[in-house]
């Protein structure tokens, strides 16, 4: 089972640390640009940098099933809408310096790069997809949108998918494969705990469905 935190500890001690963790990379770039300690491209870094923590951000927060899983405890669930905004966010960063300080707003120029530069065109999308996320993650549209909420919300695994996708080819593009396929891994095994514990769910039916067909 492991250490599993009290709803006391969770809500005073652990959110407030993961908060200010996940402020760590802002305070970090923002410093760092300010101080001129960025290289050559500063833009850049703050997009590329951005951009990562999106998708560390998305990673972490699919951590969140597995876990309560393997401690057997829903506690955890807790932490996963602070962590999915923290995707967005940092997702809104990255595409706000690029259309900002790196397009200057030239939509058609942008739009260009949207449509003829296929990881532009799938890290657009993932950014697309993760709005309708980010503007129901509050428990009153839960409760508005019931069953409609959990279908919706599927939505992240395409987005993850779309965004390790965008990462990879822009870090294929300098010969940076190395940091690109720890994350594939890390996403292969998140989604493959998600498909096992769906076949494991669906077993039962699949064995009886199986049994009436031997006996008919």
């Amino acid at each position: 089972m492991g250490w599993v935190p009290s709803e006391h500890q969770l809500r005073w001690r652990i959110k407030p640390l993961v908060f200010l963790a996940g402020l760590l990379p802002l305070f970090w770039y923002s410093g760092s640009f300010v101080m001129n300690q960025l290289g050559a491209n500063p833009i850049e870094a703050v997009t590329r940098g951005s951009g990562d923590w999106a998708l560390r951000f998305i990673l972490i927060t699919l951590t969140i099933t597995p876990l309560r899983r393997l401690t057997g405890s829903p506690v955890w669930l807790k932490l996963r809408r602070m962590l999915g905004l923290f995707a967005f966010f940092y997702a809104f960063i990255h595409f706000l310096t690029y259309v900002w300080l790196d397009q200057f707003f030239y939509w058609e120029d942008i739009w260009e790069d949207i449509v003829e530069r296929p990881f532009i065109t799938v890290g657009f999308m993932a950014f697309i997809l993760l709005i309708p996320l980010a503007a129901t993650s509050t428990k009153a549209m839960m409760r508005r949108l019931k069953r409609r909420w959990g279908k919706l919300h599927r939505l992240i695994y395409l987005i993850a998918i779309a965004a390790l996708l965008h990462f990879w080819w822009m870090k294929s593009s300098k010969s940076d494969v190395i940091e690109p396929v720890v994350y594939g891994v890390i996403l292969a095994f998140l989604l493959g705990f998600r498909v096992s514990g769906w076949i494991k769910k669906r077993r039962p039916w699949m064995d009886r469905s199986a049994r009436k067909q031997i006996s008919s």
